[in-house]
């Protein structure tokens, strides 16, 4: 078997609303081997994944995967049920898959949930071979599979911490965003209501704060000075000032590197001048400043403050084993990190027990060896800290907090400044005052490990991410999002898109704004280029100012990539029409129709779907529709628009030349349509329907009648503010239409505004992209002929074919119909100028083009002189 394409969709997309991977599987020679036709395949799947048992399949029911492999199903499928499986087996519940049929023989578009894309794809690739040898009858080594998909798993996935705190934004309908592949930095929400994580720091977290707890000797003088009990100490520069120290505080000590967390470099009940040595070289090598302080007998323990409130509190034990009379220490140690509980870093609930030089001297300070024997039940600690990093058990005490601990914990918190804090605290009790019993703050930690608390060795686990998103986020379940208007269509997109987002500006919205060409935000470029797929919903949902996201969605972002975002406020479908068939497996309209969809299936329940009742097809896929609909149209009379406003929808139409909003029996006049600059006084029919579309909009935005008349009224057809679209431009001699109309429908639309505008002679420079199919371009070059007297194609992107072979198609087409001159100038400048150069006074020239700005220039300054006179003839009188 061979894939052909693999990728994630992110976002809801054609085959799902889920995240899911999409696989174009070639399966070869096994489209004549059915699952039914290769003897054992059933029972050896199921020995190798048992709990395929359990998959129900399109039969509805468990053991509806299995019926099928009985009776016979292709290796492609196969896959899609393995791809989901051993994602399963790795830990992340999925369940969602679908193989479809291709229109090519032997090859199926597989599409299976995922909940981490780099494991998603991971496991589709392992699919593929497993199943591959499974078919062939080869030895598959499952733990070696299950091994790597670890492994791509552990160096993906969330710590406990940053994904205890995104697990409380998702069950809070909260968005994410994963900033950074190689470390936990989350956005949380959009736009100008997003915050910021990066593991428990957040975009609050207070630098000074931050700074007081990675300084030890700076925590002890704040948390001294205001009567918190801290060890007396003092921080050391050398060997000898360390020895002075210990004197004058007294045996036992305990020495630390100034900045340091983890415990690293920790050592604690240093009894004498020699150990006092080892420990202070221990601790300089993490950071040349060590503190010498006081050791404090006691339980540790951590409190969790946040937000200035005690969540969480858990007693630490050190890493350690017990004794059974029988077994020598290395043996003990073994056995412990044979415990299914213990992992490598965060994996697991507890970590695995690394000795190290810190362990050696624990070890000889109980006068032991790895080779001793320990007694039964005796306790040998192996790390001088009780940090869960280092291989320590924590229990939940939360429970067991006296008031005036708990008043103590966040006081400190208020003291130092953070929002998210650990303390530290060595105490026989917390169920006593400080006060009365020997106690010590020996550290404060600024991002503070939560897996202690939300999976202890014993006791309760706390829901500590759920307190971070209450306080990022205090208000309700919607103050993380904003509100995204997604946009789709064959044609109209990018105005529809770009008055909007006018509409919302003049309205005093700050806006950020992506199409086909180019990325705005607040009503500055900030990237040119064709951004109508995910990649460009992402840059504007991540930028920090944006209020309102107006985004371009186009055909072939969504099949690639999905929508890029989970659910829109506002979808807008303008129209179906015949373009790009033929890629991505989508050959007929109604396949076409059921991609454009997917914009409006993304609506909110408290949303609303904007669609065009003029067309048959978006108003069939009103069945997709989520939340209300608003409906535009230019024929007011039409049964669905008189039933739909009879029960009290809304529409947006043109009645008396004037576009209205109608509702029962209201109907509220917005703007004569003549007022509306982009409709060339109505003759531009399709620039009409784009105003109502964003009028509709709007409304459902909640910009009131007279904003959406501001608006209407003041975008106009210009290069600055709707670029290459329908942009008339007034040159020395003549007039010069400027149109991005690279298909049929498109061209359509444009002609009864060419056919409006009067001329002597109508010049084109058009072409059009080589993905569309033979017939798109003929056809596009015989309506190129009808609209004018002279036509000038050039080639613009071939996207697999031959240099040439787009624009002689085009070509073709146009001098299949007679009566119009036809030359071939492959190169866009090139054609540009020389339709300069023919036209003349009075001519009408309309160029269908993609370097807007560079006609533009070339255009600048110069004049086009009269037609030349015809030389008189014998006739003549």
């Amino acid at each position: 078997m061979n894939i052909l394409e693999h990728r994630a969709l992110r976002g809801p997309n054609y085959y799902s609303r889920y995240l899911v991977i999409f696989m174009r599987l070639d399966i070869g020679e096994l489209e004549e081997r059915p699952s039914d036709t290769v003897p054992g395949i059933v029972e050896r799947l199921l020995g190798l994944l048992p709990t395929l048992q359990e998959h129900r399949c399109s039969v509805g029911r468990p053991g509806g995967f299995v019926e099928r492999l009985v009776r016979g199903t292709w290796a492609g499928h196969v896959v899609e049920h393995v791809a989901i499986e051993l994602q399963n087996l790795i830990g992340f519940s999925v369940g969602y898959g679908k193989t479809i049929d291709s229109y090519e023989p032997g090859i199926y578009n597989v599409v299976y949930r995922y909940r981490d894309e780099a494991c998603g794809l991971a496991a589709g690739v392992e699919a593929v071979e497993l199943v591959t040898r499974l078919f062939q009858g080869d030895e598959i080594d499952m733990p070696a599979i299950i091994t790597r998909l670890k492994a791509v798993r552990d160096a993906h996935m969330l710590g406990p911490s940053t994904a205890s705190i995104v697990a409380a934004a998702e069950r809070r309908g909260i968005p994410h965003i994963r900033l950074s592949d190689e470390n936990s930095y989350i956005q949380l929400g959009h736009g100008h209501r997003q915050q910021r994580i990066q593991a428990t720091v957040t975009c609050h977290t207070d630098l000074i704060g931050y700074g007081i707890a990675d300084d030890k000797a700076w925590t002890k003088q704040v948390l001294g000075d205001a009567g918190i009990p801290v060890p007396h100490g003092r921080v050391c520069a050398g060997v000898d000032d360390a020895l002075d120290a210990a004197r004058d505080i007294g045996y036992p000590v305990a020495v630390k590197p100034l900045i340091g967390n983890h415990g690293r470099g920790v050592s604690t009940n240093i009894d004498d001048g020699q150990a006092l040595r080892e420990a202070f070289g221990i601790a300089a090598h993490r950071h040349p400043s060590v503190i010498v302080e006081q050791y404090i007998k006691g339980e540790d323990h951590r409190l969790l403050v946040i937000d200035s409130k005690l969540v969480a509190a858990a007693r630490r034990r050190p890493a350690h084993v017990i004794g059974d009379g029988v077994a020598t220490l290395q043996a003990l140690v073994d056995r412990e990190n044979q415990d299914p509980r213990r992992g490598v870093g965060h994996e697991n609930l507890l970590t695995q027990i690394q000795l190290d030089e810190q362990s050696q001297r624990l070890i000889d300070q109980q006068n032991l060896t790895l080779h001793s024997v320990i007694p039964k039940n005796e306790i040998v600690y192996l790390k001088p800290t009780a940090n869960l990093s280092t291989g320590g058990t924590a229990t939940d005490v939360t429970d067991d907090v006296h008031p005036e601990v708990r008043y103590a914990a966040e006081r400190i918190a208020r003291l130092v400044g953070l929002d998210i804090i650990g303390i530290d605290l060595l105490a026989e009790t917390l169920t006593r005052p400080l006060e009365e019993q020997s106690a010590a703050v020996v550290e404060v930690n600024a991002g503070p490990g939560f897996r202690m608390h939300l999976s202890p060795t014993h006791g309760n686990g706390r829901d500590v991410g759920q307190p971070v998103i209450d306080m990022l986020f205090p208000d309700s379940e919607t103050d993380a999002r904003i509100p995204i208007v997604a946009v789709t269509g064959t044609n109209g997109k990018t105005t529809t898109v770009r008055l909007l987002s006018h509409l919302l500006r003049q309205a005093g919205r700050n806006v950020g704004m992506a199409c086909t060409g180019a990325i705005e935000i607040d009503n500055h470029v900030i990237m040119r280029g064709d951004y109508s797929g995910p990649q460009a919903a992402a840059i504007v949902l991540r930028e920090p100012t944006v209020e309102y996201a107006v985004l371009e969605v186009a055909r072939g972002g969504i099949m690639r990539r999905g929508l890029g975002f989970d659910e829109c406020d506002v979808g807008v479908l303008l129209n179906i029409a015949s373009d790009h068939l033929g890629e991505h497996d989508i050959h007929t309209l109604d396949e076409l129709a059921r991609c454009k969809t997917v914009v409006i299936d993304a609506v909110s329940k408290s949303g609303t779907a904007v669609l065009n009742a003029d067309d048959p097809r978006v108003l069939a896929g009103q069945e997709w529709a989520r939340g209300d609909i608003i409906f535009f149209t230019l024929d007011p009379d039409s049964r669905p628009i008189r039933q739909h406003v009879r029960d009290h929808g809304v529409a947006f139409t043109v009645h008396n030349e004037r576009i209205v909003m109608r509702q029962g029996h209201v109907e509220a006049e917005v703007i004569p349509v003549v007022d509306v600059p982009i409709t060339f006084e109505g003759h531009a029919s399709f620039n009409v329907a784009n105003a109502l579309a964003a009028s509709a909009a709007a409304y459902a935005l909640g910009l009131s009648i007279a904003d959406i008349q501001m608006g209407l009224q003041t975008f106009h057809p210009t290069p600055g503010q709707n670029p290459g679209r329908t942009n008339l431009i007034d040159a020395e001699g003549m007039k010069v239409l400027i149109d991005y109309g690279h298909n049929v429908p498109a061209l359509e639309a444009l002609s009864e505004l060419v056919s409006a505008i009067p001329a002597r002679r109508r010049i084109s420079v058009a072409s059009a992209p080589g993905n569309r199919r033979d017939e798109d371009l003929f056809n596009l070059g015989t309506l190129l002929a009808r609209m004018h007297d002279v036509v000038f194609i050039y080639e613009t992107d071939a996207r697999g074919r031959a240099i040439g072979e787009a624009a002689g198609l085009l070509r073709d087409g146009a001098e299949s119909m007679g009566g119009c001159r036809v030359e071939l100038v492959l190169e866009e400048q090139q054609a540009v100028d020389r339709a300069f150069d023919e036209a003349s006074e009075g001519d009408l020239l309309v160029l269908l083009i993609d370097d807007v700005e560079g006609a533009i220039e070339r255009l600048k300054g110069r004049r086009f002189a009269p037609p030349a006179a015809t030389a008189p003839t014998d006739e003549s009188p």
